[in-house]
């Protein structure tokens, strides 16, 4: 962590204070530390046709395999991308505010800071038929077409079931390896 700054460290501990996250966080998730790069690029809009952004190189290769994935008969939809510190803290505000217990809160999100998607390379997806961000997605032709073709492309599966970190299985979340 040597090429993070201190401001930035500052306002990750000031984040975890706010939402009430434990100083054990961090050790305990095992999740490394991102710090949002400075390159991404727009990429087309999710499936609710909100702006999204991804790096460069996540970029290029999150086209091609969705662009194969088409030719293969198959439709990949971006849910969500890049995500900032800030849009993760309201993530977790927004289910501290339904009454959610913090600890019940990040098996299911990072912390601000520890999410892959402030990384600009991972990307939620859904396919046609298949709500978002449910775990039905692995009974779909798209998620085995990812499972034995994402990585010919840089993409792994990032939160497997029985993960080290302590995330929920998440078979939409998908991250551009470099």
């Amino acid at each position: 962590m040597s090429d993070v700054s201190d401001s930035f460290l500052d306002r990750i501990i000031q984040l975890h204070r706010d939402l009430g996250i434990p100083d054990s966080y961090r050790d305990a998730c095992k999740l490394p530390l991102y710090i949002e790069p400075d390159d991404l690029v727009d990429t087309e809009p999710d499936y609710y046709q909100r702006p999204q952004k991804l790096t460069r190189a996540a970029h290029e290769a999150w086209l091609s395999m969705s662009q194969a994935a088409r030719l293969d008969g198959l439709n990949l939809l971006l849910i969500s991308a890049f995500r900032g510190l800030d849009y993760q803290r309201d993530l977790i505000e927004k289910k501290l505010a339904q009454g959610q217990q913090i600890t019940d809160i990040l098996k299911v999100i990072a912390a601000p800071g520890y999410s892959e998607h402030h990384s600009g390379r991972a990307v939620d997806l859904s396919t046609d038929n298949c709500r978002a961000l449910e775990v039905e997605f692995e009974k779909t032709p798209a998620y085995q077409w990812l499972n034995k073709r994402a990585r010919g492309f840089g993409f792994t599966l990032s939160f497997p079931e029985d993960n080290p970190y302590g995330i929920t299985y998440e078979p939409w979340h998908w991250c551009f390896q470099v």
